[in-house]
């Protein structure tokens, strides 16, 4: 199934799913499996440590706090510096530097207040483990997990993950098989094609992010 239809508000799910995960019991469910692998551990981790912490009054009360520590967190796991230049595609070979710089602060912006935003709209997600291929000396991997509520259908999401440097960081969600890198460039290449500019898209971008930041806490995410 191609992605190329998939709305932002769907990717924009993708995202607050796949990596936070779950909010609830972060165990694996997989028959058998009871240690989990590097790049499943930071997944594991990850959501741990932002469901800790963004439950608490000081966070839930203060967006733009809560936004600042979700990036914080997902700085560490996220390498976003792929992210914008696979998401970006062949408009970031053109772009001058400045550009780019532009676009990854907006990017990473509309990303960390999505997930932060979305946070507190979804509760009692259980996350099952797959059991995951990877060879010693492997850099890329995929992780493969269903997100499990009750009464509802297994959500299969994946991510992508490389290891720079020692450490494993997602790149790439799919949701159900379609990819939020492939949605986001998708409706970056129409908006570019609609305004003619690349610097429009990233002023669009800020605006949006501008807005949204001065939002409560429990607005929709899917709007940028």
């Amino acid at each position: 199934m191609k992605p190329t239809n998939v709305s932002l508000g769907l990717a924009s799910l993708a995202w607050l799913l796949a990596l936070a995960l779950g909010l609830a019991s972060m165990r694996s469910l997989a028959e058998g499996q009871e240690v989990l692998l590097p790049p499943q551990i930071v997944i594991q981790h990850t959501s741990e440590e932002l469901q800790k912490n963004l439950q608490k009054p000081e966070y839930k009360n203060d967006f733009s706090k809560a936004t600042r520590f979700v990036d914080k967190i997902l700085e560490t796991h996220v390498d976003f510096d792929r992210v914008s230049i696979l998401t970006l595609g062949k408009f970031w070979k053109t772009a001058t530097p400045e550009q780019q710089i532009r676009f990854k602060k907006e990017f990473r912006t509309l990303l960390v207040r999505t997930y932060t935003t979305a946070f507190t709209e979804y509760a009692n997600w259980t996350i099952r483990y797959l059991p995951l291929d990877l060879a010693e000396g492997d850099t890329k991997a995929v992780v493969r997990t269903e997100i499990l509520q009750s009464g509802a259908k297994p959500v299969s999401i994946n991510y992508r993950m490389i290891k720079i440097n020692g450490d494993w960081k997602v790149y790439d969600v799919l949701i159900m098989e379609l990819s939020l890198l492939q949605n986001y460039r998708d409706k970056f290449t129409r908006d570019v094609s609609r305004t003619g500019s690349l610097d429009q898209l990233i002023t669009e971008l800020a605006q949006r992010n501008s807005s949204a930041l001065k939002e409560p806490v429990g607005a929709n995410p899917t709007k940028g």
